[in-house]
């Protein structure tokens, strides 16, 4: 059975990057893909390794029905870039760092989740830690609608792969 690995990016990996990890995680498992598709996310900052995601994301998330109590911190590894078909950054910053961090020749794995959106047409995920709650929900749309484009894009790699 082939596989496909994505992994989310942020700076400190408490905010977007596990929100959109367990978006995601849930799309993948209503279309009955969780044994296909593999999930993880990572900071270009992340720092402290293992902190639980910001208390703020976790509750507009789990108003939404997403859980994101198991997912901790971790910084983006030099294996990741071989590991993971999609590295997907929050935005242009965390997308330069990765870019500046991953051997040219896998670049074309190096994407901004928003390149996905179906619906809208911000170019990046802002960052919601020093806003208010509207920023968080702002967030869970914009990531609500990447992640529909990246599962119709998923589904395509994973069914031309056999």
């Amino acid at each position: 059975m082939s596989q496909y690995f994505v992994l989310f990016v942020c700076m400190g990996n408490i905010c977007r990057s596990p929100t959109a990890q367990a978006v995601f995680r849930q799309r993948v498992a209503a279309a009955g893909l969780a044994q296909r598709v593999r999930i993880d996310s990572a900071g270009t900052h992340a720092a402290p390794q293992g902190e639980a995601p910001d208390p703020r994301a976790q509750a507009h998330a789990r108003q939404r029905g997403y859980a994101m109590d198991a997912i901790r911190s971790r910084p983006v590894h030099e294996g990741d870039f071989h590991r993971f078909d999609l590295l997907l950054a929050m935005d242009d910053h965390n997308l330069a760092l990765l870019q500046s961090r991953c051997p040219p020749a896998l670049h074309p794995r190096l994407r901004r989740l928003t390149d996905f959106c179906l619906r809208s047409s911000c170019s990046v995920v802002p960052d919601p830690y020093y806003g208010n709650a509207q920023g968080f929900e702002n967030v869970l749309d914009l990531l609500e609608d990447a992640c529909d484009g990246l599962l119709l894009h998923v589904r395509r790699q994973l069914d031309s792969a056999g």
